[in-house]
């Protein structure tokens, strides 16, 4: 399976990358901040759906981090929205772990969510 920069279009890779995180945890939030920050990635956050669906329409990330459980509008509604509009990545970011939800975020058109192995490389 590609990584998630491979499967970024060619002009992203030659540019600081773009990253929404949609998370409506301060603490976790601020995680990832520090975190992408340092490492280069230019970012942008949200902490509830409504905000981070208009981040993504309007600033065209090239990869979003997206929580599930968020308020006004929820992580699998944002990850409905946004593919129906964009190709791009997402990364699903959440406590829920279960594989129905792991399964349901990638039906949805997620790029990668918590859980287990991949199902499409099970035997």
């Amino acid at each position: 399976m590609p990584t998630i920069r491979q499967q970024l279009p060619e002009q992203a890779t030659t540019r600081q990358l773009r990253v929404l995180v949609v998370e409506d945890n301060p603490h976790t939030r601020d995680i990832l901040r520090l975190y992408l920050e340092r490492s280069g990635y230019d970012l942008q956050t949200a902490a509830d759906g409504r905000a981070g669906l208009q981040l993504a329409v309007d600033g065209k990330p090239d990869l979003v981090i997206l929580d599930l459980m968020l308020p006004k509008l929820d992580g699998w509604a944002v990850c409905r929205s946004l593919r129906e509009l964009s190709d791009v990545p997402i990364l699903i970011l959440s406590a829920r772990q279960e594989e129905p939800d792991r399964l349901l975020g990638l039906g949805l058109g997620a790029t990668a969510a918590p859980g287990g192995a991949d199902p499409q490389t099970q035997a």
